[in-house]
Formats: C-alpha cells, structure tokens, sequence
C-alpha cells in the first residue's frame, strides 16, 4: 500500500513543479478534484471516508469553482468600467508627462483598446492612461 501513495505523491509532486511556472493560479479546481480523486483510490478500504467527509468536500469544490466563476466575471467588469471610462475621455482636454518629462496639453479626439490599457488619442499620439496627470471638461 505505501508504494502506490509514494508514487502518487511523486508524480504529483512533478506535475505541480512543472505546473508552478506555467499556472500562476495553483488553487485551481483542476487541482482540488485531482487531489480528491486521489484521496478516493487511495483510501484505506477498512476504514473509508465517511459521507459527510465527501459532502464536504463537494461543497467545497462547488465553492471554488464559483469563486473562479465570479473572479472571471470580475475581470470582465473591470475591463467593462476602464472601456466606459476611457470613452467619456473624448472632447475633454487633457495634460500628461511625456518620455522626455515635459507636461503636453491637449484634446482626446479618440480612445483605443488593446490588449493592454487603453490609450487616448491627442493630436494624434498615442498617450497611455497611466500617463494622465490632469483631466478638465471640455469648454462648450
């Protein structure tokens, strides 16, 4: 019985080393059940777990992936806000510290999206928002 637990634990244990550089998230569902299932195969068969030890365990899985669920929908809501937020820019005028450490003024004729942060339009150059000292309303 040792030898199929010690060779389950190595190949976890390599798994996990070589999932370390790949997953930044390494309390993923993926694991959990990987663990759960392990733990099911493995159990001493005189004295298995008990029901409620699995219900548990369900309900603790049911909750991580929720959880990633609403981590997901988060991002979405983030990237949502920064998009509505960047839009409202155009026709106001803005002051930023370019490359050379000079504050440029001037107005945002546009907005884009990337994969990055999205960056404002201003007499054609792009300006990053991170960039972005000083916002006014647009003189009407």
């Amino acid at each position: 019985m040792t030898d199929p637990i010690s060779g389950v634990g190595a190949t976890y244990a390599t798994s996990g080393a070589s999932s370390t550089v790949d997953r930044t998230d390494q309390n993923s569902k993926d694991m959990f059940l990987k663990l759960l299932v392990a733990q099911m195969r493995y159990q001493d068969p005189s004295n298995p777990a008990s029901t409620t030890e699995f219900m548990s365990q369900t309900a603790t899985f049911t909750q991580v992936e929720k959880l990633e669920e609403l981590a997901t929908q988060n991002a979405s809501l983030v990237t949502l806000q920064k998009s509505l937020s960047a839009g409202a820019l155009v026709g106001h005028t803005v002051s930023w510290t370019d490359e050379n450490g000079a504050t440029q003024t001037g107005t945002v004729s546009s907005v884009r999206f990337g994969d990055d942060e999205p960056t404002a339009v201003v007499g054609g150059k792009d300006v990053p928002f991170g960039r972005l000292s000083a916002i006014s309303v647009p003189n009407d």
